[in-house]
């Protein structure tokens, strides 16, 4: 088995630009491996614009690590405007994904997986979903996705002696801290972006997990229970243990 595992973003833009972003996870924690930054800007430092719930303590990390992880992204398209059309590929060893669209929905895309893999404790609760990262989703899949995930996570709980949450009290929770993580982020990047690109890549990052937790806390399964009916109508087996 490899020891980790890699996801190449390919942008091609109108005017013959190409560009290639590389993100490797750690298998099987699937963490992101850190590609060294030679000089440190002062937006990637821990306190500067440090979000309002962070966990973590400069006496911990002199950097926050998600913007630490942003920085070859930031770089990348701080000078690119939000609406210009590129066509992206997203590889990974079993799949390739393809879609023509604007500059914002594809740095979205590269952004969610790379914050959710960075060591931030809010964002880390997401981590689990680049197991099955899905460019381009659709809110519904993102919340099936999420829900699904959260539930697997209450198993693991379980199975270590923990209280599992299988009403999903706390999902929500969760992505209200993710929220408040994307706008500080929105405020780093402010500081040093030539063009709106990547702010609004962020934006867009947030408007989704804003939709997310809306589907999540109002009647979410209604749309999927109807792809459930074979357990449904499954016969109940009495005292089998």
């Amino acid at each position: 088995m490899a020891d980790f595992e890699s996801i190449v973003y390919s942008f091609r833009f109108a005017d013959g630009d190409v560009r290639q972003l590389e993100v490797k996870l750690n298998l099987p924690s699937l963490e992101m491996v850190s590609e060294k930054v030679e000089e440190i800007p002062d937006w990637v430092r821990l306190e500067f614009n440090q979000c309002p719930n962070c966990t973590l303590s400069a006496d911990m990390c002199e950097v926050c690590p998600v913007a630490y992880n942003l920085v070859p992204v930031s770089s990348t398209f701080c000078s690119r405007i939000s609406y210009d059309r590129v066509g992206v590929t997203i590889a990974t060893e079993a799949r390739s994904y393809y879609k023509e669209c604007s500059l914002q929905d594809a740095v979205s895309s590269l952004m969610g997986l790379v914050m959710a893999t960075s060591g931030c404790p809010h964002l880390d609760k997401l981590r689990p979903m680049a197991f099955t990262h899905l460019p381009f989703s659709t809110t519904a899949q993102t919340t099936f996705r999420a829900v699904s995930m959260y539930l697997l996570a209450q198993y693991f709980k379980q199975q270590h002696g923990q209280t599992p949450d299988w009403e999903l009290k706390n999902l929500a929770k969760s992505y209200e801290d993710v929220r408040i993580v994307n706008k500080a982020f929105a405020e780093r990047l402010r500081s040093m972006q030539k063009k709106d690109a990547n702010l609004n890549a962020i934006a867009q990052l947030d408007c989704h997990a804003d939709l997310a937790s809306f589907s999540i806390g109002s009647q979410w399964w209604e749309e999927f229970e109807g792809a459930f009916q074979a357990y449904l109508n499954e016969p109940e087996t009495v005292g089998v243990k």
